[in-house]
């Protein structure tokens, strides 16, 4: 028995209205969006690791936790903020570049 079942078994008397829940897209942004500057999107070593740091985001400090988390999310890896850049564990810079194209930020790829 569902979820959805034991409701209607609780409160026979309900009717359900399809404008009364909203559809919320698993891929909507709460960061804010844009183009000049660019991001850099760069490839380092820290002790050893591949990592993936993002800098020159222009915005508030809550929007820039916000694409933090959006992209570890995405991706499924760790990270976190320091120094005003995001650092993603891994070498994931095209997949990375690809997904902030899609969101509408300009980015440029920094190194090799």
């Amino acid at each position: 028995m569902d979820l959805s079942e034991q409701l209607k078994k609780l409160f026979p008397d309900h009717q359900e209205s399809e404008s009364a829940t909203p559809k919320v897209s698993a891929e909507s942004t709460s960061f804010y969006v844009h183009q000049h500057p660019e991001l850099h999107c760069v490839f380092e070593k820290r002790k050893g690791k591949p990592t993936t740091v993002i800098k020159n985001y222009q915005g508030a400090n809550s929007d820039f936790k916000a694409l933090s988390s959006a992209l570890k999310a995405k991706f499924n890896v760790g990270g976190g903020v320091s120094n005003e850049s995001i650092v993603i564990q891994g070498n994931l810079r095209d997949a990375i570049m690809a997904y902030l194209k899609e969101s509408g930020f300009t980015v440029k790829r920094v190194g090799g």
